[in-house]
């Protein structure tokens, strides 16, 4: 999710760790905020002292949201679900889990281990607190950081997609009723309704603020609740397109969403002369072909990886995946199992092969075109 806009710091279990844009604004903000406070609370304390607590402050709340989302992805990881990547942004975090659990029970635990993780440091951290001695730099971190933590778990158990709390709600749906897609439905039908509940308290705390203190930190609380409202607004919105999109697909097959055009270009052009068929074409992907047979595929993506100033000199055949790592579909595979492959594998098209000849192509655009002639879908979001 805009990984474009985000920086990797590192790798925990093998799962990269990135930081989204939005999170060096508000971490900025976090720390003068926290040195702000230290300092009205703490006469005895130098300003360096409150500066670097309130960054330390900083970096172990952060570093509570990588423990809450490790524990969504260890769960996972545990089902042999591949997780893709996790993310922090100015709310908090994100695991990327690359396809859906495939029993409601999964889908409970996953869920339910980032709020009970967090659960576990509120406790510990206003367990240090209480051990500390009065007015000393652990008790006022640890009051702080468990405070913060119990709220995180109320707030990430509200009943709405995609906060824990609605991923448990579709969980406890899904066990029920048996259907993931009408499981899904709900939960994001909830995240609506949270979210704009978030967005008329944030406005109604905003203005109240603003009337009570006179200036513009009166906003920043309603401001806060208002963003993170209008994200799970944006987010729950299009699990429900998700949800609407599977519905679509239930009962078709590779072959009613692929399109039966399959571009292709030469293995021994170079990426620059790529760059520019994609341009005039459009197309994101193109199969590689030598002598008439094919022998890989090559994509936008895989372009992007190479360095603007290296495409004069490295040949599509360089760039590509080989035919024999690219994932492929038969064209009686169902539509639903295939997206699940193409979003673990992580590609946006899938050849379609029929006794290892090219029949067709599964893109993003020729989904959109399957759905719209079968019920008219008029958006798709990310498969």
């Amino acid at each position: 999710m805009l990984r474009s806009r985000s920086v990797r710091i590192g790798k925990l279990l093998g799962i990269p760790i990135y930081l989204h844009s939005s999170w060096f604004f508000f971490f900025v903000i976090l720390v003068y905020a926290l040195q702000s406070e230290y300092a009205s609370t703490n006469a005895n304390w130098t300003e360096s002292q409150d500066v670097g607590l309130g960054l330390l402050t900083g970096v172990l709340f952060f570093g509570c949201v990588i423990v809450h989302e490790m524990a969504h992805s260890v769960v996972a990881k545990h089902y042999r679900i591949p997780v893709a990547a996790i993310t922090l942004y100015f709310f908090g975090g994100m695991s990327q889990i690359s396809r859906d659990p495939e029993r409601a029970l999964q889908e409970f635990n996953i869920a339910a281990a980032g709020p009970a993780a967090t659960l576990v440091l509120a406790l510990a951290c206003a367990g240090v607190a209480v051990l500390s001695p009065a007015g000393s730099m652990p008790r006022t971190v640890g009051f702080w950081l468990g405070g913060v933590n119990g709220a995180l778990v109320l707030f990430n158990l509200l009943p709405g997609f995609p906060l824990d709390g609605g991923r448990i709600l579709r969980s406890i749906i899904w066990g029920i009723t048996k259907s993931y897609t009408k499981a899904s439905r709900v939960a994001a039908r909830c995240g609506q309704v949270v979210a704009v509940c978030m967005i008329g308290y944030g406005v109604w705390q905003g203005v109240r603020g603003w009337q009570a203190e006179g200036s513009a930190y009166g906003l920043l609380d309603g401001l806060w609740l208002v963003l993170i409202g209008w994200f799970l607004l944006s987010a729950a919105k299009q699990s429900y397109a998700q949800a609407e999109t599977r519905t679509v697909l239930e009962g078709l097959k590779a072959s009613d969403i692929m399109s039966s055009e399959a571009p292709s270009v030469g293995r021994e052009i170079s990426l620059e002369d790529y760059a520019r068929e994609v341009t005039s074409t459009g197309r994101a992907s193109h199969l590689v072909i030598a002598h008439g047979q094919l022998v890989g595929i090559i994509s936008t993506d895989a372009l992007a990886r190479i360095p603007r100033e290296d495409w004069c000199v490295t040949s599509v055949q360089a760039a590509m995946t080989p035919r024999e790592k690219m994932v492929w579909a038969s064209p009686d595979e169902p539509a639903l199992a295939l997206l699940d492959r193409m979003r673990t594998a992580g590609t946006q098209q899938m050849p379609v092969l029929s006794e290892g000849n090219v029949v067709g192509m599964v893109t993003r655009e020729s989904i959109v075109r399957a759905l719209r002639n079968e019920n008219q879908v008029p958006h798709l979001t990310s498969a």
